[in-house]
């Protein structure tokens, strides 16, 4: 038997059963989809969070107080402000740094409130991390030096406070205390954890932040080499100045972009096959059921086989009849569960904060995987189907 000789046979089968074939490939349908929706926002994550740490400058370096753990007492751990001046005097010439000092607060304004992620920076921070502010400006070395209560909110917070209204030179109350908004920043600026992240953000002086938070201390310190080529000795050379000197007793962490890079692709890749891995159980499970439906498809069909047989038909022409509807079957479930998670996936990404990135690699793997769920659960059906006797089959009625 010819292959698009079998591939009609088995459409036509297929055609005969309409709603048990619908059935059967429901479970292709929804594992192919649950792979194809889930690799997307796995996908659409890394890209957001690769992008949001490139969008920092390929020369810039994070540096971390102590060792991860809890390894040292709080005291020797910590950076201060004076670690920052060490830095702005002794780096060389074109090095910048900027610090900051993170809590969580709700702001409230005119009867608004929300939720975000009061940061408290140097003004420095603007120019490190590319924070674009689109209306007003960035707050000033003399906001810091007076330790003024002053803000800068996301396009995110300013929304949610102000809605269309006019935030510039507006109060914005944080844990009781009011400051005055001066400026605005884009939609998506910089982050470590991707635009997503920043959406939340708000900037106040870091001396501001200290009190606000009742702290001296500063939770991260960054650092922008003059150019990537002395990425590596400005790293060193930070590092040496926060460990040594009189009463300084700490370790420090530096950690460069690429570093950053390569921890956080290798977390979210695993994820996404975590999540491949889980929407593919069902695909297995939907294997199961074509299988199950083949053989049953089998002894329905048994009679046929054995007049099939006895016109001359082989065994390998009846095994690939079998064979090649257990692949329709997947296969044409395979394109129904694409379209669904496609669509699903550019859904999940236009009314949820969810990125979702549909890739041709994913795309092509789903419909493969199907294919070969096809042709590994339905080999045994088929086989059974090739090895029947004739006289046996036709006796079956």
């Amino acid at each position: 038997m010819r292959f698009l000789e079998a591939v009609k046979v088995a459409l036509t089968a297929i055609a005969a059963n309409r709603l048990r074939s619908a059935l059967t490939i429901l479970g292709v349908v929804i594992g192919v989809m649950s792979v194809v929706l889930l690799v997307a926002v796995g996908t659409g994550a890394r890209d957001e969070v690769t992008e949001g740490i490139e969008s920092l400058g390929s020369n810039l370096l994070i540096a971390v107080p102590g060792e991860p753990g809890p390894g040292q007492p709080p005291g020797r751990r910590s950076f201060t402000v004076e670690d920052v001046e060490s830095l702005r005097r002794d780096l060389p010439p074109g090095a910048e740094v900027t610090t900051n000092l993170t809590g969580g607060e709700r702001l409230r304004a005119e009867g608004e409130e929300t939720g975000g992620t009061v940061v408290g920076v140097t003004p420095e921070y603007q120019a490190v991390t590319n924070v674009e502010v689109v209306r007003g400006d960035f707050f000033g070395e003399s906001d810091l030096t007076a330790s003024r209560r002053v803000i800068v909110l996301s396009a995110g917070a300013a929304e949610n406070l102000f809605g269309e209204r006019d935030p510039l030179a507006q109060q914005v109350t944080i844990a009781g205390l009011q400051f005055r908004v001066v400026g605005i920043t884009g939609e998506a600026q910089a982050a470590a954890f991707g635009p997503q992240a920043a959406g939340s953000q708000v900037y106040i002086p870091v001396t501001t932040a200290q009190r606000l938070f009742n702290t001296q201390q500063l939770d991260t310190l960054l650092v922008t080499a003059p150019d990537r080529d002395r990425l590596d000795a400005v790293a060193s050379e930070t590092e040496r100045i926060l460990t040594t000197g009189p009463g300084v007793d700490r370790e420090v962490s530096i950690v460069t972009q690429d570093e950053i890079l390569g921890v956080a692709g290798d977390i979210l890749d695993t994820l996404t096959l975590v999540l491949a891995a889980i929407a593919g159980i069902s695909l297995l499970v939907g294997g199961i059921g074509v299988s199950n439906i083949m053989l049953v498809s089998v002894t329905e069909r048994t009679s046929e086989v054995g007049l099939r047989k006895a016109l001359g038909a082989r065994t390998r022409d009846i095994t690939r009849q079998f064979l090649v509807e257990a692949v329709v079957l997947c296969g044409f479930g395979g394109v129904v569960g694409i379209g669904l998670g496609v669509g699903l996936a550019a859904l999940a990404e236009a009314v949820t904060p969810l990125p979702a990135v549909v890739t041709t690699w994913s795309v092509a793997t789903a419909f493969g995987v199907s294919v070969a769920v096809g042709v590994i659960f339905g080999v045994y059906p088929a086989r059974r189907a090739g090895r029947l006797e004739p006289v046996v089959a036709l006796r079956s009625e």
